[in-house]
């Protein structure tokens, strides 16, 4: 069975930009253009640096909405629909399929704890309750459940399973679910220091931060590796390291928020319970950013 690739290269997981508690529509409207004109492949909207455990109901389905209507076929949209409540996650993803975006990404059920049949059972009620895409996410250092190879395995014979973003800290379980999966389920990084070597190891690319701030470096260090270009693109991956280590020095995305908010893109705003940037991390992202020859 063939499954549609959903994007190769760099995907950035925007941030929701917020202006004294609201959504700030100009500066993600902002952000998009500029996301978009630098040549990333794919955006992510209302994932985990979209804070989207802050967002109300009606906040997530109407950025959602928004997101999708102005981004209006230009590059490949995907929705963040997962969450810990397999109802309320069905309900998600039914309304980002009916708004039109081109793949989901699911998270792993956090708090619960679910077992191995538990995360199982929980996707596949997802998956058969739509036809859109979807792509698997495993983030356990955020959600205290580790979704392993042999459950990712049996999930991607879901007709609409097309890929996973694993953020686990193992690099390792990257180039296993790579050598593993059948050739057309795609596997995507979490984290921006593996993005160089997930792509050389036959990984699709990665849902990344740190193009929040730098759209074009990663861009061009992902579309260098698929054109085999490995020198280039490693040189501007160990460039942008530092950055890729500051934008997580506090719990994202403040860092990232913060580094916006240097570029003049949007407000370092973040919702309770995240809080601003503490002064010492505030000057590692500013020479990280200043560093990273934006």
């Amino acid at each position: 069975m063939t499954k549609k690739l959903i994007f190769e290269g760099v995907c950035t997981a925007l941030v929701t930009p917020f202006c004294n508690g609201e959504i700030d529509y100009f500066a993600a409207a902002t952000m998009i253009d500029r996301q978009i004109e630098s040549g990333v492949d794919a955006l992510l909207f209302c994932g985990t640096t979209g804070e989207s455990c802050t967002l109300t109901h009606e906040e997530r389905c109407e950025f959602l909405r928004f997101c999708h209507a102005y981004v209006d076929g230009r590059v490949t949209v995907v929705a963040g629909t997962g969450g810990n409540n397999t109802a309320y996650a069905i309900e998600m993803s039914r309304i980002a399929e009916e708004i039109g975006y081109d793949a989901l990404l699911v998270v792993t059920p956090y708090y619960n704890k679910a077992t191995r049949t538990g995360l199982i059972r929980h996707y596949t009620a997802i998956a058969e309750s739509v036809r859109t895409p979807i792509i698997l996410y495993n983030v356990p250092t955020r959600t205290c459940v580790d979704i392993d190879v042999d459950a990712v395995l049996e999930l991607s014979k879901l007709k609409n399973v097309v890929g996973i973003k694993e953020a686990s800290p193992s690099f390792s379980k990257i180039q296993e679910m790579i050598s593993k999966l059948p050739s057309g389920v795609a596997v995507y990084t979490g984290n921006d220091e593996h993005a160089f070597p997930t792509l050389c190891c036959g990984g699709r690319g990665v849902i990344s931060v740190v193009s929040n701030a730098v759209p074009k470096r990663m861009a061009d260090m992902c579309h260098l590796v698929i054109a085999k270009k490995y020198d280039e693109a490693r040189l501007i991956s160990h460039e942008l390291l530092p950055l890729m280590s500051a934008m997580f020095c506090e719990v994202s995305p403040v860092p990232i928020k913060y580094a916006l908010s240097l570029l003049g893109l949007c407000s370092a705003e973040v919702r309770l319970p995240l809080v601003e940037i503490e002064n010492k991390n505030a000057e590692r992202v500013g020479e990280a950013l200043t560093k990273s020859e934006i």
